[in-house]
C-alpha cells in the first residue's frame, strides 16, 4: 500500500464493504492513521450510496448495555438467504446512551452523564464532541449537515408545560381518585451548530411534531409529520419552516404514520384500520405535490422470530403479530426490496414485486443471544459535503 500513490490507494480502500474497512484499521498503525482520514470517508460514503445502506444497531436488553454493532447486508446467490453481518464498535465512556440519528457516518447520542447531555460520537475514530447542556426542556431531536456553511447542526423542538391540577369525580374501587393533571404546552425550537457553544432559540412554533424513530433528512432539510397530519421541514441552512406538499391520500380517511427516506426521496407510510395493507407513498421529485405516487403496498406477515416469541399468547388472531403500527420502514435495498423492522426485534426484506417476505438472519458472533427488548437501527446517509 505505500508504494501506491495516494489518490489510488484512497480509490481501492473507499470501494471497501465499511465492516472490512474498519477491520483494517487493525493491520497496523500507518494504516489506521490512512483509515481514519476524512478525505477517505467521504469518498466511501459517496460510493456507498450506489449500494445497500450500512447500519448502525444499538441492542438492548436485560443482559447487555450500551452496547453499538455495524451491521452490513448480505446475501447468498446459492439460496438466496439475507443475513446481517455485525461487528461490534467501541462505545464513549458513557454511563447510558441512546441511538437518536446519524449524518454521514456521525452519530448523534443522548447520554447520562455529569457535564452533558448530547454527544456527536465518530464510531470509526472513537472521537466524539460533548455539546453543551440544554437550559430548555428536552423534546423531539434532529441532527444534519448544512451545506452552505460545511457545519452540523442540531435542532430541538421543545414543549414547555404548564401542568393544571384538577379532580376527577369518577369514582373507583375504594375511593375517590387522587388529583391528576392536564398539560398545555408551548412549543420552542432551539437550534445548535456544532462549532458553537450556545443553544439559539428560534422562537415559538404553532404545531407539535410527533416522535420518529428514524431520521428524516432530504436535500438539506430535516422533516417530521405535525399532529395535524402535515408534513413540515426545516432548512438548515435558512433555519426556516415551511410545510410540504401532502399525498393525495390525506383527504381520505387515511393518515401519515411514518416518514422515511427511499434512494434519497421523502416517502409517507400510511394505513387505515379497515385495511390490512400498508401504503408507501413517494415523492419522486422534491417539494412537487404531483409527483407523490403510491409506490409500494405491503400486506400482513408475522416474522419467525415473532411467531416463536408469542406463540403462547393469549390472542390467536395473526393480526395481533403484525399490527401496522408495529412495522417500521428502514430502507429500499439496491434490489429493489424493503428492508423493514417488526416491533424493534425482526428484520425482514419484502419483495414487492413477488409480494413475497424473507427473514433477515442474525448471527449471533457478535451479538448476545439475550435481544429481548429490541434493536434501534440508525442507516448511515450520506449528505454531500
Amino acid at each position: 500500500m505505500d508504494r501506491l500513490p495516494q489518490e489510488v490507494a484512497l480509490e481501492i480502500l473507499s470501494r471497501l464493504p465499511l465492516l472490512s474497512l474498519v477491520q483494517s484499521k487493525s493491520v497496523c498503525r500507518a494504516w489506521r492513521t490512512f483509515i481514519q482520514d476524512q478525505l477517505l470517508l467521504k469518498k466511501h460514503f459517496k460510493h456507498m450510496v450506489e449500494n445497500d445502506p450500512s447500519f448502525i444497531l444499538q441492542i438492548m436488553g436485560h443482559c447487555i448495555q450500551n452496547q453499538l454493532y455495524f451491521g452490513d447486508l448480505s446475501s447468498d446467490p446459492n439460496d438466496e438467504n439475507v443475513m446481517v453481518i455485525a461487528k461490534k464498535l467501541t462505545i464513549p465512556p458513557l454511563l447510558s446512551f441512546h441511538l437518536v440519528s446519524s449524518c454521514n457516518g456521525l452519530l448523534l447520542l443522548s447520554a447520562t452523564h455529569p457535564s452533558f447531555e448530547l454527544c456527536i460520537y465518530n464510531p470509526f475514530t472513537r472521537d466524539y464532541v460533548e455539546l453543551p447542556k440544554r437550559s430548555h426542556h428536552a423534546g423531539v431531536l434532529g441532527f444534519g449537515f448544512d451545506p452552505t456553511t460545511k457545519k452540523y447542526k442540531v435542532v430541538e423542538i421543545s414543549y414547555k408545560r404548564t401542568t393544571h391540577l384538577y379532580f376527577r369525580r369518577r369514582v373507583v374501587r375504594f375511593g375517590m381518585r387522587p388529583a391528576s393533571q392536564t398539560a398545555a404546552s408551548s412549543v420552542e425550537v432551539h437550534i445548535l451548530t456544532i462549532s458553537s457553544n450556545t443553544w439559539r432559540n428560534l422562537g415559538s412554533f404553532p404545531f407539535r411534531f410527533v416522535w420518529q424513530k428514524s431520521q428524516v433528512l432530504v436535500n438539506g432539510k430535516l422533516h417530521w409529520r405535525a399532529t395535524t397530519n402535515l408534513i413540515m421541514s426545516f432548512d438548515l441552512a435558512t433555519e426556516q419552516f415551511k410545510e410540504v406538499p401532502r399525498p393525495n391520500f390525506i383527504a381520505s380517511n387515511r393518515r401519515i404514520r411514518e416518514l422515511v427516506v427511499l434512494r434519497g426521496c421523502l416517502s409517507a407510510v400510511s394505513f387505515d384500520d379497515d385495511n390490512e395493507e400498508l401504503d408507501i407513498w413517494v415523492m419522486k421529485e422534491y417539494d412537487v405535490k404531483e409527483s407523490w405516487v403510491k409506490q409500494f403496498s405491503i400486506g400482513a406477515y408475522v416474522p419467525k422470530m415473532l411467531q416463536a416469541n408469542y406463540q403462547c399468547h393469549s390472542s390467536n388472531d395473526p393480526r395481533f403479530h403484525s399490527r401496522k403500527e408495529w412495522i417500521q420502514v428502514l430502507c429500499l435495498l439496491k434490489s429493489g426490496g424493503l428492508l423493514l423492522q417488526y416491533r424493534n426485534k425482526a428484520l425482514v426484506v419484502y419483495d414487492p414485486h413477488c409480494r413475497t417476505f424473507q427473514d433477515v438472519e442474525v448471527p449471533y458472533e457478535e451479538i448476545p443471544r439475550c435481544l429481548t427488548t429490541g434493536v434501534h437501527v440508525a442507516s448511515l446517509n450520506w449528505i454531500d459535503t
